[in-house]
């Protein structure tokens, strides 16, 4: 029997992870914590106050980090982004749902937020399950969506106000990504485009992939495919950017917020 006290979040996607701090972990603690996110696509671990070496230290456990080219990095820690909203801010980074660095011809595996400064109220993040959207399509569309491709961007941020990097040099081409992607480790077949990054399918039109694409951003995050994350003083949340898609809510106008992510390298991927 494992360490750690798993409760479920949600019928599709999210636990609770306690009894274990990450600081003195041991290595079959943190294998244990591998496999419920991969079982749950996200994770969350309160009351772990983690400082930024060990931020980092559970970070190389999964793998190599990807210093995210677009975010402000924490001063001491530049393997560290830094989110951070403003108290005069009322749009905040990750306000609408996306899956991170889609726009990466390997994309991110993994984000690990530790929560730094919460507001007094507000804030929650949302996840949805691509793999239980995939089980809910139609026969079908599932035969339609699994022998495309389509294009994702990071031409996105160009256009954010919410105090991202502004350096020309890290944008880059974009890349093609199956739309139903076969998870790298579990092999569960999963939803892979989102509104923030997705641009058009492989050999389509931007307009002739509009309709389509506007569907599946309604259907993939429908509410019985997600948890909501009550972030709390000293919580870690780990979420796999292949299982499931996130949304940070803007709803704490006139407070700051500010969180460490890290984000772990993953892997080019392949067709369900």
């Amino acid at each position: 029997m494992g360490s750690w006290k798993i409760k479920k979040m949600s019928g599709h996607c999210g636990a609770r992870l306690e009894g274990v701090s990450l600081l003195n972990a041991s290595k079959s603690d943190l294998e244990e914590m591998r496999s419920a996110l991969f079982e749950y696509g996200v994770i969350v671990l309160p009351d772990q106050h983690l400082t930024p070496e060990n931020h980092l230290s559970v970070a190389e456990f999964f793998g190599p980090i990807n210093v995210n080219r677009f975010f402000t990095p924490v001063a001491s820690h530049p393997m560290i982004a830094e989110v951070r909203t403003s108290a005069g801010q009322s749009a905040v980074l990750g306000g609408t749902w996306h899956t991170d660095h889609s726009y990466d011809a390997a994309p991110a595996m993994c984000s690990i937020l530790s929560a730094r400064q919460l507001p007094p109220y507000g804030g929650d993040t949302h996840f949805a399950s691509m793999a239980a959207a995939y089980e809910a399509l139609s026969p079908g569309l599932k035969k339609i969506l699994t022998s495309l491709r389509a294009w994702h961007s990071d031409s996105s941020f160009s256009e954010s106000n919410v105090g991202l990097e502004s350096n020309l040099d890290a944008f880059r081409d974009p890349v093609l990504h199956p739309v139903i992607i076969k998870h790298p480790v579990t092999n569960k077949p999963c939803v892979y485009v989102n509104g923030d990054f997705t641009t058009h399918f492989e050999n389509w039109s931007r307009e002739e992939s509009s309709a389509l694409l506007s569907y599946l951003y309604i259907f993939v995050t429908q509410p019985i495919f997600t948890a909501r994350v009550v972030w709390e003083p000293g919580m870690v949340a780990i979420w796999d950017n292949r299982l499931v898609q996130h949304y940070a809510t803007a709803d704490y106008a006139g407070n700051t917020r500010l969180m460490h992510r890290i984000t772990v390298e993953g892997v080019p991927l392949e067709s369900a």
